[in-house]
Parts: structure tokens; sequence; C-alpha cells
């Protein structure tokens, strides 16, 4: 259960392009259980603060633009979210490569995670929250009863990103897209506050030669469902 009000819990953890966005939308979908996408709020931040000409080594400020971010999450057909920062609709402006490599790095500032914190703690509401991160099941829910850690190879989650961008109308370039996460893991993976890793008690899923139905089986079969 959540530490914070005994709200069920699923945290799934792993690097960018894993499928763990597709899963936790599903998963969710499945229970009925809310859904946290805590990328996004950092992508928001990383994103607001380039509208707002905050440098991103600014801790500070960017810390303060992350506590106080007005963004709306609205569900739409097909398990999909239109994401809305200070009245604009940025769903597909969160999802570039450009903007994931700067939530990488707003994400390694402990002042932001920090700010970030309780608002993802909040998501946990009745039936259920389903909470797709990095640090979900190290940090943020430590007492979720069932954890994933979901990854694959580097190449793979490349072809998954590129993937992706094309089906939201975006351009991309695999060898670009490969090196930008093996860059993006390696700040991860190192940072000092909530670096990426698996949390002890979490089931490591390498999904690299696995169906995203494959992966969801492995996850409703770990709930118990």
């Amino acid at each position: 259960m959540s530490q914070e009000n005994n709200v069920p819990v699923l945290t799934i953890d792993g690097p960018g392009g894993a499928g763990k966005g597709t899963v936790c939308q599903l998963v969710a979908k499945k229970l009925g259980w809310h859904l946290l996408d805590s990328g996004a709020l950092y992508r928001l931040t990383a994103l607001a603060a380039e509208k707002h000409g905050v440098a991103l080594d600014n801790e500070e400020s960017v810390a303060v633009l992350a506590k106080h971010l007005d963004v709306q999450f609205l569900p739409q057909d097909e398990g999909l979210m239109q994401t809305i920062l200070e009245g604009e609709d940025v769903s597909l402006d969160i999802r570039t490569e450009h903007i994931a490599g700067h939530a990488s790095r707003v994400a390694a500032l402990p002042a932001v995670r920090e700010a970030l914190l309780s608002r993802q703690r909040d998501f946990a509401q009745e039936p259920g929250l389903v909470a797709d991160g990095r640090d979900m099941g190290t940090v943020v829910f430590t007492h979720a009863p069932c954890k994933i850690y979901l990854t694959a190879s580097a190449e793979e989650r490349a072809k998954r990103r590129l993937l992706q961008l094309k089906e939201k109308g975006l351009e991309g370039d695999v060898k670009q897209i490969l090196s930008e996460i093996i860059q993006r893991d390696e700040r991860d993976m190192s940072r000092e506050v909530a670096p990426l890793r698996p949390a002890k008690d979490a089931l490591v899923v390498e999904s690299t030669n696995m169906s995203i139905e494959q992966v969801l089986d492995v996850v409703m079969t770990e709930l118990g469902r």
C-alpha cells in the first residue's frame, strides 16, 4: 500500500523507451485505477523553463516553476491523455526528444525533485494508482505492494521511440535517438539524488524480445489479477 493513505499502488520504473507508458495506460484502464505519468511532470517543468527563459542549471528558479506548475491532465479516447500547460495544449511538445533530454537534466536537480514529490504522492487515490517513472518504487511509493522495473536494450528502445514519434507525426533519426538514450541513461543512473535503479523488491522485466501484450500479462500476473 502507499505510505500516504493506504491506497493500492503499482509502480513501474525503468529507462526511457522501455514501454512503461503504454503498459501503465493499459493496466490503469484494465483496473480502472488512476494513472501518474511522473515523467510528464519533469517534461512539463523543462518546457515551462524553456518558455519562461529560465536556465536549466538555475536550480532555485526551476524548482519554483515545478512547485507552481499550471497543468491539467485531461483523459481522451483510446486511453490517451491531453496535457495542458498554462492553458496551452502541449501533449506533443513534451514528447519530443529535445524536451526529454531537458527533462533528464531537470530531474537531476534535488530541489526540483523535492518540489514535485508531494504532487506525485497526491495522485494516490481510490480505487488505486498506477505510477510510471524512474523512482516511483525507490523514492515516491516505497511501500507499494507491487513494483515492476521494465527495461530493454538501448537499441530496441531507440527503435520503439522512433515508432512512437512517427505515430505522433513527428520526425526522428534512430542513430540520434540511440545516442540521446545512452546519454540519458548515464545521466539518470549516475545522478546523486534518486538514481535510476530497480527497487530491491521490484520484479525486473527485460522486454527486448517481448510484445506489449506479453509484458502486460506478466504485470497482471504479478498483481494477482
